[in-house]
């Protein structure tokens, strides 16, 4: 009867992506909001604020928590070169500051030091760096609007808007591209299904359009027809490179037709309010004035919240006054608005072919399920899967300058 669906059957139902990428990490967990800022020279001042202060007040200003005080001994982040003594005694240099994608499209700061990082998530830093990317898959909302998926080359946090904890999936278990993060024998079985060579990227490609969000877990439709697999490939592959912001192809995303969002009156040195004239196409920062601004890029969202209004509340909400976190720039950067301008540009290219990425989605429905998996010997996949690769000959100092073999 029309209007009444059935559920389907656990192995009609599209896998989840739990059971084709097994390796997957929680959110990082900084615990400190002042490790991590939109720009590199506010963390430099805040480390150099907080080394030249001692005792009591050091301590005030780190702002010790269960897991981190500054008498904290722990080991190195992987890949970094930062201090290993306790931080009570801490007098050195700032440590170089990394990028992080700080929730969706926010990629930010952070001070790479395992004393500061509540929850480091260590196994994610050693896999690290190109040709890596991170699947991360957004806690499920119920009827919000937004991906189930997104696709960062920079170490996530893994938070979605909402503070709905999510799950980061590096596309390989070993650095250097080594290893796909896939069910053993999945890219072997859909080259012979779909009659093509299929590779790790291929997969995140089509993961980056078909994902489907519901309560158990992101889900990924397998198509029957090769032709619909190889379509869904290509759309993901445009998807994912516009949200890496062309590091995949090379070339950075532009609107179609030579538009390109410009700075009509500049951005105030405090600006504290966003609005959105959908009529004029125009983005407004205080007295400030963007566009063209396409509708597809204010309404785009993630987790039911407006990605442009967040990420506009990151860089203004105020601070506890006295606090690291207050340390700031005096007056907005220009190069904010130009990471804006590159925002804006990304969220109208996703939102314009999101009833495309929706429709693929729906028609793949119905093909390969979890019961064709199972026969083919790919599901369940095997326990060790699940757990980060053995690195065995990475060196790793320990705490107090002490190394580990790991």
């Amino acid at each position: 009867m029309r209007g009444v669906t059935e559920a389907p059957r656990a192995d009609d139902a599209p896998p989840l992506l739990d059971e084709l990428m097994p390796w997957s990490v929680a959110p990082l967990r900084f615990g400190r909001s002042w490790i991590v800022a939109p720009d590199a020279r506010t963390l430099r001042t805040r480390w150099d604020r907080l080394v030249a202060a001692e005792g009591a007040e050091r301590e005030a200003l780190f702002r010790p928590s269960r897991a981190r005080t500054p008498a904290s001994a722990v080991g190195a982040l992987p890949g970094q070169r930062t201090g290993t003594t306790r931080f009570a005694r801490e007098a050195g240099p700032c440590p170089e500051p990394v990028r992080v994608a700080h929730g969706p499209f926010d990629e930010q700061w952070l001070l790479p030091d395992h004393r500061l990082i509540d929850t480091a998530r260590p196994e994610l830093w050693r896999v690290a760096g190109e040709p890596q990317l991170f699947a991360v898959e957004q806690g499920y909302v119920p009827g919000a609007a937004g991906p189930a998926l997104l696709v960062t080359a920079a170490l996530p946090e893994g938070r979605s808007p909402a503070g709905r904890p999510g799950r980061i999936r590096p596309l390989f278990r070993r650095p250097g591209g080594r290893e796909p993060n896939l069910a053993p024998g999945l890219l072997d079985f859909l080259g012979e299904r779909y009659g093509r060579e299929v590779d790790a990227r291929d997969w995140l490609a089509w993961t980056v359009a078909a994902a489907l969000p519901s309560p158990a877990g992101c889900r990924v439709p397998l198509p029957g027809d090769p032709e619909v697999w190889a379509a869904g490939v290509a759309l993901g592959r445009e998807l994912a490179d516009v949200q890496v912001r062309g590091a995949l192809s090379g070339t950075r995303p532009r609107l179609p037709g030579g538009r390109r969002p410009y700075v009509r009156a500049a951005v105030p040195a405090r600006p504290t309010t966003m609005a959105y004239d959908s009529e004029g196409e125009t983005l407004a920062l205080g007295g400030g004035r963007i566009s063209p601004v396409p509708a597809e890029a204010w309404e785009y969202r993630v987790g039911g919240v407006r990605v442009l209004e967040q990420w506009f509340a990151h860089r203004t909400a105020p601070a506890e006054p006295g606090s690291l976190k207050a340390i700031g720039p005096a007056a907005w950067p220009q190069e904010w608005t130009s990471e804006l301008l590159d925002l804006v540009t990304v969220l109208a290219l996703l939102g314009a072919r999101e009833p495309e990425r929706a429709a693929l989605a729906a028609g793949a429905a119905g093909g390969i399920g979890r019961a064709d998996l199972a026969a083919a010997g790919i599901l369940p996949a095997p326990a060790r899967s699940r757990r980060p690769a053995s690195v065995l000959d990475h060196q790793e100092e320990g705490p107090e300058g002490q190394f580990m073999l790991l």
